[in-house]
């Protein structure tokens, strides 16, 4: 089993910074690959970043590309997106999740373990 715990969200103006945070604890941080994804009110839940079990390999949405970074610390079996130059659209719940695939995988399908999401709301 994994413990997935997200904070960091809140309210921010548009064009500003958060930086969200996702505690692990449980078995080997390090044999899992990461994600992120969120869902917007009345959407589907959608994938935003994923980094390797590594953290050698990250991969981004379209809509977050040069925007948002993926990173994992290992030694506080922490996962980070640091989100810049956030956009109302950005508005949504985001969630952390956990996936035996070594890469990590952009299909929500393939993650085994969630946490219970961190509000993010951006301002225009």
């Amino acid at each position: 089993q994994v413990q997935l715990v997200e904070s960091g969200g809140g309210l921010v103006q548009a064009g500003g910074s958060l930086r969200l945070s996702c505690a692990a604890s449980g078995r080997t941080f390090s044999n899992y690959g990461m994600g992120w994804f969120r869902q917007a009110p009345g959407k589907e839940r959608e994938f935003v970043a994923r980094i390797s079990a590594s953290g050698g390999s990250t991969y981004y949405a379209d809509s977050v590309k040069g925007r948002f970074t993926i990173s994992k610390n290992y030694a506080k079996r922490t996962v980070y997106l640091q989100m810049n130059s956030l956009k109302p659209e950005d508005t949504a719940v985001y969630y952390c999740a956990a996936t035996t695939y070594y890469s990590g995988t952009t299909n929500q399908e393939q993650y085994d373990y969630w946490g219970q999401g961190t509000q993010v709301t951006v301002s225009s």
